[in-house]
């Protein structure tokens, strides 16, 4: 399989490019099959090759053409409740996070997000008013703020939403759902900070197709599941993804070095 040159980015070689898009199949299928992982995966991978001012906002389009594949296979299994709320949460997020786009630290967020996730899947029970509507609204607008800056709350999403499904189609599909809100203002807002997308958008597209791909292998494997070993599998995911974020908010403190 070889790619046509001049759509790629010039930070990009033709080798690399096709070793990312094999990735993002693998990862699509991976959160298809498993209900998270994958974005954050995908976010590691792409930033050992891309550009740093490159990472987030490439990142956030291709998650948005993934997320939003996925929402429409499993259209039918979405929570509009839960969305309802999500979404004026998003714009607030967003909205907030654009007018402080600065660097922060990136550790003190890795932190936060490991954290919380270890407790929403091995904790005790959240009090049933956090699901409700204006829990799911400070729950949107926090992840989307800190989604500007780290690209990484994924897992955080993942592990709300999976303290108020416990059927794994809904879970799926309403993570699906809110994770395609949350990536949309990035174009906006990396847009009007100066990032140019018509350089990456051959790539974007190409990406969002592989993508697909691996979302439509990924579902037919979640219906090889059943929905307790899905929420094992699920819990594992997301704890091994929030020890690695403990792992890495170590490295980027300087409070431990990377053997690699």
């Amino acid at each position: 399989m070889t790619l046509p040159v001049d759509l790629l980015p010039d930070a990009l070689s033709p080798g690399v490019a096709l070793f990312l898009l094999a990735c993002s199949a693998v990862t699509s299928m991976v959160t298809a099959a498993l209900g998270a992982g994958g974005g954050l995966l995908l976010l590691v991978l792409m930033a050992s090759w891309l550009p740093p001012a490159a990472i987030i906002p490439v990142h956030g389009m291709v998650q948005l053409g993934s997320n939003g594949g996925r929402m429409a296979m499993t259209f039918r299994h979405i929570d509009w409740r839960v969305i309802a709320a999500f979404a004026p949460g998003v714009l607030a997020g967003a909205g907030l996070g654009a007018l402080v786009l600065v660097h922060l630290p990136e550790h003190l967020w890795q932190l936060a997000i490991a954290l919380f996730v270890l407790f929403l899947c091995w904790g005790p029970a959240l009090p049933k008013g956090a699901f409700g509507p204006l829990g799911v609204f400070i729950a949107a607008g926090l992840t989307s703020f800190v989604s500007l800056f780290v690209g990484a709350t994924g897992p955080l999403v993942a592990a709300f939403i999976k303290q108020i499904h416990a059927d794994r189609f809904k879970t799926v599909a309403t993570f699906a759902t809110a994770m395609t809100l949350q990536h949309l203002p990035k174009a906006v807002v990396f847009g009007a900070a100066g990032f140019v997308f018509s350089d990456w958008l051959g790539f974007i597209l190409a990406m969002v197709v592989c993508g697909f791909t691996g979302t439509w292998l990924g579902l037919r494997l979640l219906n090889a599941l059943d929905n307790r070993r899905f929420t094992r599998l699920f819990n594992l995911v997301l704890t091994l993804l929030a020890l690695r974020l403990l792992w890495l908010a170590g490295v980027t403190a300087g409070w431990w070095s990377s053997p690699f």
